[in-house]
């Protein structure tokens, strides 16, 4: 009977032992996961910050275009009169 109980008590640990094994495995992975996430989230932000800068400088481009081409034409009109 003692040697049952200590085979039941040798199994409870590896049990045991097995179960901690695994589950620090899949928090090991779970942190994994969420850090490729967190990763993935800074590259996309900023991917999308890159893209916005370059909209807004190119919107600036455009507006500066567009007010020297107002004041040629506003100086034109000035000489002309």
């Amino acid at each position: 009977m003692a040697s049952l109980k200590k085979s039941f008590e040798s199994l409870k640990g590896t049990s045991q032992s097995a179960a901690k094994g695994v589950t620090d495995t899949a928090v090991q992975a779970a942190q994994e996961a969420v850090q490729q996430v967190a990763d993935s989230s800074k590259e996309t932000a900023n991917t999308a910050a890159q893209e916005a800068s370059k909209q807004t400088k190119e919107a600036i481009g455009k507006a500066a275009d567009k007010a020297t081409d107002t004041i040629k034409e506003i100086g034109q009109k000035l000489e002309s009169k």
